[in-house]
């Protein structure tokens, strides 16, 4: 591997149309509840936030997107919200918040936060005063609530599933005790359904974005951003027993990517055209093909998508190869960056999700009893070749904390320690998403491994994560931190981002082959990419190699390994 590279962050600023930031941004997902906890108490939080910008800095990161932070009775780790305009004492204050935006603007940063759409807190005041008020009132319509079947209304309106399993409504209790109306959770009973039919939670929605705008964010993840909507009537419909939670497999899901909804994000765009500089919206919507998914990102709705259909890809060249061409396809098409994601916090990591041997469909989650266990060692090596490969692509990409140290999957959490309503809602047949949010390391010999002052953790960390943190790797050349860094270095400093794919051909079906050419003609000003997803090595062509995702001897590309080369 070579040395490291350096690189300044960009000026923030205005750009010219087509070269906004975020067309080629490398974002960082902060998950704030495990990334840094400043306080003590064992929970991530602001202050940690701020107090880690420098080492995001000296990663090479253009933007952080923060996982919700919100006031939130935390049944959901935060994205059941109960006040999308305050920060919840967990996390700190509002001042905190905008002395960490501060703090990451003086460094380049640029600040992405989550907003939950499709549902909030039962602990809402909006929902609340649904509770207390009458059905076919002003304040039930700002939920989907509705009469139940049967005699008595004793059947729930339809026959649809949460998401974290389970049936999707839950019956309320009139004030005289008797059982009154349902209401719709397409997730967790206590994450009511907003009606977005309802002009009101419309309006509510823009004033929840100018508020967070007025303070200087640059942008939203939205989450669910593919629910909101219903088809009209609320027709039966049961998933596919293999189907993924989040219905990115399957087509016409009553419930799931509605004609309406993109309304709706045709509203939020003009509110952000209101403001200066480049505000963006980047929309979680788990659809099945990637050209659904471009259907977000037309020009007067979002500004990116989450590649749903790349991350979900396994490990196999010619998979890897068709969801790349069709997403290069299909996302400029409609004037919108490709963009490239390998983990979040809802899916198992990729350090363990590429060496997994059985079906695991998203949301289920892995643990000790869950079939085709990965052989950690062959997880992290594919990792590493797939975000070498990802990192050449041009676009933007989105990073997971913690992926940059190479963590896997923590798979064997007591059952007592475990958080996610999945694994309650489905009385532990499904893990779901803990696995993933266990707080990350920082230093090897400190209580918590640094991640609390205390020691205190919300989720134990495993023994593991002591030779994993970010302080052992600090000065390793060979460490995955390392390579995030000299990937992240030579992307900007090649321009890799805004450059043109050209496919390879010669290296067999196993290998995926690609030049990505930025600004030259010809093989100058272009750097090849080279991914073995076979069993046998193989030769590599003539040029210098910038990085590779592990040390070798510079003749044979190994399996399982990935690199980018400069013609000579």
């Amino acid at each position: 591997m070579t040395s490291q590279l350096t690189s300044p962050l960009p000026e923030i600023g205005e750009t010219r149309p087509g070269a906004e930031w975020w067309r080629t941004a490398v974002i960082y997902q902060i998950y704030p509840r495990s990334f840094a906890d400043a306080s003590g108490d064992g929970i991530g939080d602001l202050p940690g936030v701020t107090a880690h910008l420098d080492d995001l800095r000296s990663l090479g990161v253009d933007a952080v997107w923060l996982s919700p932070f919100y006031r939130s009775p935390q049944h959901d780790a935060g994205y059941d919200v109960a006040d999308y305009c305050d920060v919840d004492p967990l996390f700190g204050t509002l001042a905190d918040f905008d002395d960490m935006l501060a703090a990451a603007h003086a460094r380049g940063i640029r600040v992405i936060v989550d907003l939950v759409p499709n549902h909030s807190s039962d602990q809402h005041p909006w929902f609340q005063r649904a509770l207390a008020a009458a059905p076919g009132s002003p304040e039930r319509a700002l939920y989907m609530f509705r009469d139940g079947k049967g005699e008595n209304g004793d059947l729930p309106p339809n026959n649809w599933e949460s998401v974290f399993g389970g049936p999707a409504w839950t019956r309320t209790t009139n004030p005289d005790g008797t059982p009154g109306q349902w209401y719709l959770h397409l997730f967790d009973t206590t994450q009511p359904d907003f009606d977005w039919s309802n002009p009101a939670v419309q309006e509510e929605f823009r004033r929840i974005l100018r508020f967070w705008l007025d303070r200087g964010v640059d942008g939203f993840r939205v989450d669910v951003a593919h629910g909101l909507v219903k088809t009209d009537g609320l027709p039966d419909h049961l998933p596919a027993v293999d189907a993924d939670s989040m219905g990115g497999g399957e087509e016409n899901v009553p419930y799931w990517g509605q004609e309406g909804v993109h309304e709706i994000y045709r509203d939020w765009h003009r509110v952000l055209a209101e403001y200066d500089g480049d505000r963006a919206l980047c929309a979680e919507a788990w659809l099945p093909t990637v050209d659904s998914t471009a259907e977000w990102v037309r020009p007067d709705e979002m500004h990116q998508a989450f590649n749903f259909p790349y991350l979900m890809t396994e490990w196999e060249a010619a998979a890897i190869r068709e969801v790349i061409a069709e997403s290069l396809r299909a996302f400029p098409a409609v004037g919108a960056p490709a963009t490239w994601v390998l983990s979040n916090h809802d899916v198992v990591r990729h350090a363990s999700r590429l060496a997994l041997t059985a079906e695991n469909p998203q949301g289920h989650g892995i643990g000790p009893d869950s079939p085709g266990q990965p052989i950690p060692e062959v997880g992290l090596r594919r990792a590493r070749a797939a975000t070498t490969v990802m990192l050449a692509l041009p676009g933007s990409a989105y990073l997971y904390q913690g992926e940059e140290l190479g963590l896997p999957e923590v798979i064997a959490l007591p059952p007592e320690s475990r958080q996610d309503p999945t694994w309650f809602r489905t009385d532990g047949e499904r893990y779901g998403r803990d696995g993933c949010r266990v707080p990350i390391p920082w230093s090897a010999d400190a209580p918590g491994y640094g991640f609390s002052p205390t020691g205190e953790a919300w989720l134990p960390q495993p023994a593991e994560w002591a030779q994993l943190a970010r302080d052992v790797q600090e000065d390793d050349p060979e460490s995955t931190l390392w390579l995030y860094r000299t990937l992240l270095a030579t992307r900007r400093a090649e321009n890799l981002g805004a450059g043109a794919l050209e496919w390879l051909d010669g290296y067999g079906e196993d290998v995926l082959a690609f030049r990505v050419s930025t600004g030259a003609t010809g093989a100058a000003g272009s750097v090849t990419v080279l991914a073995n997803a076979g069993r046998t090595p193989v030769p590599l062509p003539a040029g210098t190699v910038l990085v590779a995702s592990e040390p070798f001897d510079g003749t044979d590309l190994p399996v399982d390994v990935a690199v980018w080369i400069a013609a000579d």
